[in-house]
């Protein structure tokens, strides 16, 4: 059954207003309905509080707050409506440092400049269909960063749901 994308919102945060009419051009051609856009975290948070977009797709590199502060806001402060939005980094910094760090922060998936639509798109359909339950501790709010169970694994089990699974 084909995905009703014309029912979703979408924030696009990116400070570069080319790349922001890209992102923005593959939604609409894919049929997302409803498109908001700002040029930084700060503008980009507002925008989120006022909307509550159903998917944020944000640049990690901006003026006055980045990608990185904006998911912060998302996860972890009082105003944010929906706190476990999927959050998608698209981002020109692929180093595996960046990668951990915006794990690290709560994004939900990650996708590196240039890219191609049809990875956007991709991505996108991933949080629709498989998304990931969250977790919250002290230190960190945001999806299960376990992607994949290993069944070779011998270590501890921390979680009381690793030990239901078989």
């Amino acid at each position: 059954m084909p995905l009703k994308l014309e029912r979703l919102s979408m924030l696009i945060v990116e400070d570069t207003e080319p790349m922001r009419d890209l992102i923005a051009a593959v939604l609409g051609r894919c049929g997302v309905g409803k498109i908001l856009q700002a040029s930084d975290g700060d503008e980009a948070f507002g925008v989120f509080c006022k909307h509550n977009p159903d998917i944020v797709i944000t640049d990690w590199h901006m003026p006055a707050a980045d990608g990185l502060d904006l998911v912060t806001k998302i996860r972890w402060t009082n105003e944010s409506p929906n706190r476990m939005a999927p959050v998608i980094m698209l981002t020109g910094y692929g180093a595996e440092q960046r990668v951990t760090a915006s794990r690290d922060t709560g994004v939900t998936e990650f996708l590196t400049k240039p890219f191609r639509a049809e990875d956007l798109i991709s991505r996108i359909l991933h949080v629709i269909r498989a998304p990931r339950d969250f977790i919250l501790n002290a230190t960190y709010f945001g999806p299960d960063r376990r992607r994949n169970r290993k069944r070779t694994y011998n270590g501890p089990l921390r979680r009381t749901s690793d030990n239901t699974q078989t």
